[in-house]
């Protein structure tokens, strides 16, 4: 009688980045088309407005963050039914907390913004914290396993459904209901899919004292980190809500969210491939962890600076094909903001394994510094340059976050710097050279606004 041999770590890791690639550009392509069907649909001012609600909604969410998902996959009780009820439990908790918080800021916001639309969009599209609090903890304990496969579909399908009901409710109220509505049903779908990923394994109410103990402590630091993560990566879209119009800060979005597309597939893979696959090796001496770092690291920097050349050249044709002249100002910033998403390739390849050691704090500092370049930057930015400078700041926000993480790395000797400068210097070489084709074909450079 033959046996089926068990996948070995690499070959999980292997699967679980192809599946990550695969599900991401599946997303995002269904993202996009979404998005440019929304466009029609809708006016620039939704998107700006919206914008900043989602991120007043995230930042909420982020600094009341626990790292229950991160807790499981890391935790060597992970797999333990108590552990993984009481994280659940623990969860739900949280999302009637989340909920309270939005009902406290909702009238500061309204007043800041001068808004009276928040007044009813922060409570309503809040309580999509209470439904997902709900949500099965399962994702969490997947990724743990490595099954990438099944959280990918998962994604997929609950995101195809939410874009459904997102457009086929824009058609038809033409209103800004039509976030608010969808966001409802989107989490509400969900939260029930979530507990048919593992049947066998639904949560039910636990309060074990150890587990919560041994989850309180790790969320202490993912806390602090996810706060200042926030603070870092959102609160661009907060201060331009207070710069500029709402029309011009959808038109931002726009630019922005095709723009990060390589820094969210990486950050994907940082947290379903690369964050699981180091927690299982941790044991390991910190020279031959290290040294496997780099060897797996390389083939993802190196391809990622080739590609992200591409983008930063072809990115102003795709936003003047798509979008109309409404969206002509983020023809000039997509290219800009690309450029910047460099040092997030760099920094989110080699922070799981900070993570994974159980370390979340360096996170945390290199995310404070990069929110201190955005708050300060901008706005000295925008009175001295006007938005233009604004988008370099907010390009160059990341290299400070880059160095704090570097700052970590060697502290842990987890060192890969070297290897940055090679990746760098291909980036920067590929991008010199499709701007000299491009140029020499007659379409000049991705950088007009400069010129």
């Amino acid at each position: 009688m033959t046996t089926l041999k068990k996948p070995t770590l690499k070959k999980l890791a292997i699967r679980g980045a192809m599946w990550t690639i695969i599900g991401y550009g599946a997303s995002q392509f269904a993202r996009l088309v979404a998005n440019i069907i929304l466009t029609r649909l809708l006016v620039p001012e939704f998107f700006g407005l919206m914008a900043v609600v989602n991120t007043l909604l995230m930042g909420i969410e982020l600094f009341s963050d626990l790292g229950i998902g991160q807790s499981i996959i890391q935790n060597k009780r992970g797999e333990e039914r108590e552990f993984f009820n009481t994280a659940w439990t623990l969860q739900a908790t949280r999302g009637f907390w989340v909920w309270f918080i939005c009902l406290a800021i909702t009238y500061p916001a309204a007043q800041f913004y001068n808004e009276p639309r928040l007044l009813w969009l922060v409570p309503i599209m809040g309580l999509t914290s209470i439904i997902l609090g709900f949500a099965s903890p399962a994702p969490a304990l997947l990724n743990r396993r490595m099954e990438v496969g099944k959280v990918i579909m998962f994604d997929f399908i609950v995101q195809i459904l939410s874009l459904i009901v997102l457009i086929t409710l824009a058609w038809w109220l033409r209103s800004l209901w039509a976030f608010a509505i969808s966001g409802l049903i989107g989490g509400t779908i969900r939260a029930i899919g979530s507990f048919f990923l593992i049947p066998e394994q639904r949560p039910k109410f636990s309060w074990d004292k150890a587990a919560l103990k041994e989850l309180l402590s790790f969320g202490r630091w993912m806390f602090i980190a996810t706060a200042i993560m926030f603070l870092a990566e959102q609160s661009d879209r907060l201060i331009l809500g207070k710069l500029l119009s709402f029309q011009t800060v959808g038109v931002y979005t726009i630019a922005a969210t095709l723009a990060n597309m390589p820094r969210e597939v990486i950050k994907t893979l940082s947290y379903r491939v690369i964050f699981p696959t180091i927690s299982n090796q941790t044991d390991l001496p910190r020279e031959t962890l290290r040294a496997k770092i780099v060897r797996q690291r390389r083939l993802i920097v190196f391809a990622c600076g080739v590609l992200l050349a591409i983008l930063v050249n072809i990115g102003d044709f795709v936003i003047a094909r798509l979008y109309d002249q409404r969206y002509a100002e983020a023809i000039w910033m997509m290219p800009i903001l690309s450029c910047g998403v460099w040092f997030s390739i760099l920094y989110y390849t080699t922070s799981p394994a900070l993570l994974a050691l159980g370390k979340p704090l360096y996170s945390a500092q290199s995310n404070l510094l990069r929110f201190l370049l955005i708050s300060i930057g901008m706005p000295l930015a925008f009175t001295t340059q006007g938005i233009l400078g604004v988008i370099v700041v907010i390009a160059l926000s990341d290299f400070p976050l880059y160095l704090g993480n570097l700052y970590g790395l060697w502290c842990e000797k987890l060192f890969c710097f070297i290897q940055d400068v090679q990746a760098t210097i291909l980036f920067v070489a590929m991008l010199a050279l499709f701007v000299l084709i491009r140029s020499s074909l007659g379409f000049g450079t991705p950088f007009q606004i400069f010129m």
